[in-house]
């Protein structure tokens, strides 16, 4: 077994084990104060029974010397604890502690009525110490200790047992030692399913690291196509690793269409609905109405035998401006769209259309756009950094209309989010007609 310690005191380790498939590597994290908590539980309990012997008649103190060297043992085991605890480096040396303690028993034994003592089955704990660590040599070790326990009085006092004593401490031995090797199986099959769920783990983090990688690929980087007269920026901020928020934007024949949609949900599949609906919007680049885009997303995503999208839908504001500021739109069920003009007034984009997934037509309205006006599009995840509550959006477009610039909204949202955590995804897309 190789261990390392970092300087935050957790001791990470690594053995091979054998099981029925062949090796398999197990790895496992330990932190440094561990022992400091194992080694006062056994300190409580030597210290409190040699406490006890002298305070209650019914038991015997045989030999009061050794009996309080015990203590000393445990209390020297405990200060031990501390240093590990305090420099985590100390802890390879952690079964010194329940060595010691096996020692402490074996004289606390011989100090409260020898054979007749109550207090061996303390024994117990150090035992069990030693027998979760990885490796059989683990069942050796509380099996020398637990044989060197029982033996230590026949050591300080060398006289022939009865056959009955030895019988009993075989008996003993084989308990103790029975109930490390079953400490140590359980302790051997809790690392097995520990490094299976490990494994599956890192394939899975891998797989959704991958699937935001993608994501964020798909999300426009440049505004290089796009009229002159057109500026667009945004951000999409998830809340997991994978969102269910988008934006979008590509030229057309006559200007530029820009997309915003929210998935209901989150996570991968979320994400992955997220991805259709903005490629089935995109294959509609040589469609002028933009309704025709959000009915092709809907029929899309209706085809076929999967319950990918079952119970599932997309709230989507798409929008088609024209070089010449005329701008067609369709709000699916949205309503988080609004248009700043250049005087700073505020205007809702919204319509009565029913979501991609629930509703079925879907109808565009127009808008002119004058120069210096800014078309705001966000998911509902904004919201919350404006409240949450039934007048959110209220102060989201009073916050809107203080700000004159696509760039600046972007940002000031960013920063928003960046300020604290935020259950739901951040998204903002900004289009700016600048002729």
């Amino acid at each position: 077994m190789t261990s390392t310690t970092d300087r935050n005191g957790v001791t990470s380790w690594t053995t091979s084990v054998r099981d029925d498939t062949g090796p398999i590597v197990l790895t496992g994290v330990r932190a440094s104060w561990e022992p400091l908590v194992k080694q006062t539980v056994v300190a409580v309990l030597v210290v409190g029974a040699a406490v006890a012997s002298v305070l209650t008649p019914w038991l015997e103190v045989t030999d009061a010397p050794l009996m309080w060297a015990a203590v000393g043992l445990v209390l020297v085991g405990l200060l031990g604890g501390g240093l590990m605890a305090r420099w985590p480096a100390v802890t390879r040396v952690e079964l010194v502690l329940p060595a010691l303690d096996f020692l402490a028993v074996g004289l606390l034994r011989y100090g409260t009525g020898e054979a007749r003592s109550v207090f061996l089955a303390i024994v117990v704990l150090p035992v069990i110490w030693m027998a979760t660590n990885p490796g059989r040599r683990h069942v050796v070790y509380p099996l020398l200790g637990t044989a060197a326990t029982l033996l230590l009085p026949y050591v300080l006092d060398p006289e022939a047992p009865q056959p009955s004593e030895l019988v009993r401490l075989v008996v003993a031995l084989l308990v103790y030692a029975a109930a490390a090797a079953v400490t140590n199986e359980l302790a051997r099959r809790a690392d097995l399913q520990l490094s299976a769920v490990q494994r599956k783990r890192r394939v899975a983090e891998g797989e959704i690291d991958r699937a935001a990688l993608v994501q964020r690929s798909l999300l426009p980087t440049t505004t290089a196509g796009l009229p002159d007269e057109l500026r667009a920026v945004g951000v999409c901020l998830p809340s997991r690793t994978v969102g269910g928020d988008f934006y979008d934007w590509f030229p057309t024949g006559e200007g530029a269409a820009f997309t915003l949609g929210d998935v209901m949900g989150k996570g991968v599949g979320a994400g992955m609905i997220a991805a259709a609906v903005r490629s089935l919007i995109r294959s509609t680049v040589d469609e002028t109405d933009p309704a025709v885009a959000v009915r092709r997303a809907a029929s899309g995503l209706a085809t076929g035998g999967s319950d990918l999208t079952s119970g599932q839908f997309t709230t989507c504001f798409h929008i088609r401006v024209d070089r010449d500021g005329h701008a067609r739109w369709v709000d699916a069920g949205h309503g988080l769209t609004v248009l700043r003009r250049a005087g700073g007034s505020v205007h809702p984009l919204r319509a009565g259309h029913l979501p991609i997934g629930v509703g079925t037509m879907w109808t565009a309205d127009t808008t002119s756009l004058d120069p210096g006006d800014v078309v705001v599009a966000v998911s509902d995840g904004v919201l919350d950094l404006f409240g949450g509550d039934l007048d959110a959006l209220d102060r989201f477009e009073t916050w809107v209309a203080s700000r004159s610039h696509a760039q600046e909204i972007v940002d000031g949202i960013a920063e928003l989010a960046a300020s604290g955590d935020h259950p739901d995804d951040v998204t903002v897309l900004c289009v700016a007609y600048r002729p």
